[in-house]
C-alpha cells in the first residue's frame, strides 16, 4: 500500500544559505518556509560566511512555528513526509548534520514527520508524545 504524499519537506542548502520549505503536492505551492536569507533569523544567529547545524536548527523551529500557524503541525492523516537520503544526495552533501538539525527542529517542536526510506520503499513516523 503506497501512501499518499501531500506535504513534503524540501531543503536547500548552500554553503551560506539554508532554506527549508513544506510543499502541498495537490496543490503545487509552499504553505511555509524558512531560511538563513530571512532578516529576524539572520539576525539571531553567528554564522558569519558559513551556517552550521545551529542555524540549522533554528530554521528547523521557524518552521515547525510557522506550521503551527497554519495547523499543519499535526496533518490530517498523513504527517509531513521527509526523505533524508534524497535531500542529502541533492546536492552531493556527504555531512547530514544540517539536515538531521532541521528534522530533529521540527521533531522537538511537535510536527509529525513520516522518514521516507527509498530502498526498501517503506516509512517510518516520527511524532514527540
Amino acid at each position: 500500500m503506497t501512501l499518499l504524499k501531500r506535504y513534503v519537506l524540501r531543503l536547500l542548502i548552500s554553503l551560506k544559505y539554508i532554506t527549508a520549505n513544506v510543499v502541498d503536492r495537490n496543490n503545487g505551492r509552499i504553505v511555509a518556509t524558512s531560511s538563513t536569507v530571512e532578516h529576524s533569523v539572520k539576525q539571531s544567529l553567528e554564522c558569519g560566511r558559513t551556517c552550521n547545524a545551529k542555524a540549522a536548527a533554528i530554521v528547523g523551529e521557524v518552521l515547525a512555528m510557522r506550521l503551527k500557524v497554519e495547523g499543519l503541525d499535526q496533518v490530517q492523516v498523513n504527517g509531513i513526509h521527509v526523505n533524508v537520503n534524497k535531500e542529502v544526495e541533492k546536492k552531493g552533501f556527504k555531512n547530514r548534520t544540517k539536515v538531521w538539525a532541521i528534522v530533529n527542529g521540527l521533531k522537538s517542536n511537535g510536527v509529525k514527520l513520516i522518514l521516507d526510506d527509498n530502498e526498501n520503499d517503506s516509512s517510518r513516523l516520527i511524532s514527540v508524545n
